[in-house]
């Protein structure tokens, strides 16, 4: 997968250190949920650390593109949404899930999310509510900068700022190979430097390491089906932070459950975000035809695509998309969507009838105009699609989120396969099983990353006092 279109952060290593080196916490990730911890962590009065295997930080989150869902926020509250709520968030995401979500944790998830939001608010994030519903959503509950642009690197903004203030120490290329155990409990890592393997001592320890979707071989273990498939994830999602898990007694959940994404861009894995469908992209095939609701979940939307002749179906927006959408002007700019003055042109370059698809839009612009779209169903159209030019992106579904990792209970405390916690050890994000259930409803990764990674910093600093 190519990753010249991310701008990663970087960091210089700190690669000497005494062999007797000690931290209360060692969090081992870098991305939203490793920070989160960490922050949190050093805020509850803990010594803590970031050993990040990678050159850069922020793993999967430098992708995260949609936004962040979260339930009786303030921006949410200002913009007249007022009938939302935790309960009917965890509704959407329950059923979104096939009802395999983990209840306690799914509910811990929907009733602190907003805090978690409104925290990166208070660290400096420019968030703002964004209209239209994802995938799943039965109400819109995105929030993300404010100029539409991805939110992954505006949370990687705010707590690298936040880390440099309170002192953090993060290092990059140090993998951490082995968790230490003594007389049953954690008591610190071993991590691969450059200068060798070397031991620090802890008392407890964050696995932050993010999900397994960029590694081939454990992806078709579990769905031998999604062989071949593109991937969205960067080249160090291999799954590392569930075999130290393992290693030490943890028991995994979910984790045959891999959710395909629907538009992502076949050559390299790039990710067009759900929020283009919220704001009112469609999608069609070779015939130039709409062939399912857009705002399906990702499970759904992903059969359906699949389905169509090649496999492959064609994300189209409009100039008002493209105007009010950061995304969206990249895509056009990186050479992922091609441009088009009306849907005669537009047609010529995808290579469909343009009859149909001018048929096709027609449709969609009655469908717009009476609110009631008789041919998919789709609840929500928020805009006609009526404003040229036009553009369009050829999408298929690529390998995307593991919902599936490292059995937590609502303290992020890992659990072992007979059912106890693992004394010091905890975890965050998409590390971890049972969140999530059978299927990820789009803007809920980030929320997740936030919410049980500052669960498991506040409660890896708690244990580390006590112990």
């Amino acid at each position: 997968m190519q990753l010249k279109h991310i701008a990663f952060l970087t960091l210089s290593v700190v690669s000497t250190f005494a062999m007797a080196e000690g931290f209360d916490v060692v969090v081992v990730g870098s991305g939203g949920a490793g920070l989160s911890s960490a922050i949190t962590a050093k805020e509850s009065g803990a010594t803590v650390v970031v050993l990040e295997k990678m050159a850069y930080i922020g793993g999967n989150s430098n992708f995260a593109s949609g936004g962040m869902n979260a339930a009786g926020t303030k921006q949410q509250l200002a913009a007249g949404v007022t009938q939302d709520s935790p309960e009917l968030f965890y509704k959407d995401t329950m059923k979104g899930g096939h009802n395999l979500n983990n209840p306690a944790l799914l509910k811990t998830l929907t009733e602190n999310a907003k805090y978690a939001e409104e925290w990166l608010v208070d660290l400096g994030a420019k968030f703002c509510f964004r209209k239209g519903r994802g995938g799943g959503q039965s109400i819109a509950r995105g929030h993300g900068p404010c100029d539409g642009s991805a939110v992954g690197p505006e949370i990687l903004r705010v707590l690298t700022e936040r880390a440099a203030k309170d002192g953090i120490a993060i290092r990059t290329e140090n993998q951490v190979v082995k968790i230490v155990m003594k007389n049953g409990a954690v008591a610190g890592v071993e991590v691969k430097t450059e200068d060798g393997v070397k031991t620090i001592d802890a008392r407890a320890v964050v696995l932050a390491t993010g999900g397994f979707g960029a590694n081939q071989a454990m992806v078709t273990k579990y769905r031998p089906e999604l062989k071949g498939f593109s991937t969205t994830n960067h080249p160090g999602a291999l799954g590392e932070g569930i075999k130290l898990g393992e290693d030490v007694g943890a028991s995994l959940t979910d984790i045959e459950q891999i959710q395909i994404h629907p538009t992502v861009i076949k050559r390299d894995g790039h990710l067009i975000s759900e929020s283009m469908r919220a704001r009112g992209a469609i999608m069609v095939n070779q015939k130039g035809e709409r062939f399912c609701n857009e705002l399906l979940t990702r499970d759904v939307v992903s059969q359906h695509v699949l389905k169509q002749p090649g496999g492959y179906a064609y994300l189209i927006y409009d100039q008002s998309i493209f105007d009010s959408n950061k995304l969206s002007r990249g895509y056009y700019k990186d050479g992922y969507s091609v441009k088009a003055e009306n849907l005669d042109e537009l047609a010529q370059k995808i290579k469909v009838p343009a009859k149909t698809l001018k048929a096709t839009f027609a449709a969609y612009k009655k469908a717009y105009d009476t609110q009631k779209d008789t041919a998919f169903g789709r609840p929500e159209m928020v805009i006609a699609l009526d404003k040229a030019p036009y553009y369009a992106a050829q999408i298929t579904p690529g390998i995307h989120h593991t919902m599936g990792g490292l059995t937590i209970n609502t303290k992020a405390e890992v659990q072992s396969k007979a059912g106890k916690s693992i004394p010091g050890l905890f975890a965050a994000g998409e590390v971890t099983g049972g969140v999530h259930g059978g299927n990820r409803i789009g803007g809920n990764a980030v929320a997740d990353i936030v919410t049980f990674g500052r669960i498991a910093g506040k409660d890896a600093a708690a244990y580390a006092k006590a112990h």
